[in-house]
């Protein structure tokens, strides 16, 4: 059968510019975010105070990351993914919450496999509870998964992805403008959904296989997309049946890696508008793609979302009035794995001014504008892209450090 939403269960994690190339590398982490699922399991019983919960997020290269401290002491910190249908978490944060086994009965695995092939066999555990604020959720069947990397490469600490399904017996807001979490439970009588308006659209979602799919409209075409916080991309839009037209591009970009090597990636900026409900985002930039179209957190981190699974609607909002408009794709033309004390070139981009100059795929960076580049974060290093003309590299050649200027330039206007 061929694979739905809910089947293609590891879907890379975009390497695309501006941006560090996000884990491009690591073929093997890329079942962390959109589409991740494996055999359906029901989450748990859903205990929700009455007060509901509110969790400063931090939104890092477009993800959603919140904070929590549990009953240990220690605070953890996790990536929401409205993507996935499984939770992931660390193999501490498993050896510690998990439920545990009978003596002497092995380890259960779960196979899961990629949309184009890829197969990888992961401990599946349940765990005692999840605890955000005020919020706790008991029993939750978990995939064990090493976050090593993308900790690594973030800058921060991941101790795991939680699931849509987790939050089925609550109503779930992602505030992205606000930076914010809710969680809070369902009122004890029927509340109509906010009335349409320009600010906010109530729209009904397909959640068969245990994620977010909605309509939306291209033009005059409409077409399902997956609502994706796992992803830190725009629109990824699949144009099989589609006509798209294209204000520049599609052109080259970075690379896009699965567990079945690498490929490149396509992006451009739309010359139509694309309709959320009643929202309106003009000329999107957008990456092709030959799975299941989706939007990630470069569209979403203009709304607000509440999911309310009980009758399958979600509700975008804004402060603003007026159409979203997003800004040109900056690049220097190179694409980086990160970690802490060196940034790897993953990718020159072609055709582009920096296809020319001394620099190629497994170069090392080590100081960015003179810094060495653990000073760099993603919102300092995206500061920079947006507003620098030139950036100064300084790469590894033997023992010695060579300094590289590259202009900055749009990718895509």
């Amino acid at each position: 059968m061929n694979p739905g939403p809910g089947l293609l269960l590891l879907r890379r994690l975009a390497a695309r510019a501006p941006r560090a190339a996000l884990l491009a590398a690591l073929a093997g982490l890329l079942l962390l975010s959109g589409c991740a699922t494996a055999p359906r399991r029901a989450p748990g019983r859903t205990i929700v105070e009455v007060a509901p919960t509110t969790l400063p997020a931090r939104i890092v290269s477009n993800f959603f990351l919140i904070e929590t401290r549990w009953d240990d002491g220690q605070t953890y910190r996790f990536l929401i993914d409205t993507g996935s249908t499984s939770t992931l978490v660390t193999p501490d944060l498993a050896r510690r919450f998990a439920l545990r086994q009978p003596r002497g009965t092995p380890p259960r695995t779960v196979e899961v496999r990629s949309a184009n092939g890829g197969r990888i066999e992961l401990e599946a555990v349940t765990l005692r509870r999840i605890a955000l604020g005020d919020a706790t959720f008991e029993r939750v069947p978990a995939l064990v998964f090493d976050f090593a990397e993308l900790s690594g490469h973030l800058g921060l600490r991941i101790d795991g992805i939680i699931g849509f399904p987790v939050f089925r017996n609550t109503l779930l807001t992602l505030d992205y403008p606000g930076a914010r979490l809710v969680i809070a439970p369902y009122p004890p009588t029927f509340a109509p959904p906010p009335r349409q308006s320009a600010r906010v659209s109530t729209i009904a979602f397909n959640n068969l296989q245990g994620t977010p799919l909605i309509p939306i409209q291209m033009g005059s075409e409409s077409f399902i997309v997956l609502i994706d916080s796992g992803s830190d991309g725009s629109l990824s839009l699949n144009p099989v049946g589609l006509h798209p037209r294209f204000a520049h591009g599609p052109r080259i970009g970075t690379l896009v890696s699965s567990l079945q090597g690498d490929r490149r990636q396509l992006t451009g900026r739309l010359d139509q508008l694309v309709l959320i409900g009643g929202h309106a985002i003009e000329r999107p930039i957008v990456d092709l793609t030959d799975q299941l179209s989706s939007i990630g957190g470069e569209f979403l981190r203009h709304f607000t979302l509440t999911f309310d699974q009980r009758r399958n609607q979600v509700t975008f909002s804004r402060q603003a009035d007026g159409a979203v408009t997003m800004a040109p794709r900056r690049s220097t033309g190179l694409s980086f794995a990160r970690s802490a004390v060196y940034w790897r070139v993953l990718t020159v981009i072609p055709d582009t001014p920096t296809a020319g100059l001394p620099v190629q795929a497994g170069d090392v960076c080590v100081r960015i504008n003179g810094e060495l580049v653990e000073k760099w974060t993603f919102d300092r290093y995206e500061a920079l892209l947006k507003s620098a003309a030139r950036i100064t590299y300084t790469f590894l050649s033997g023992s010695r450090e060579v300094d590289l200027e590259i202009p900055v330039f749009e990718l895509v206007p």
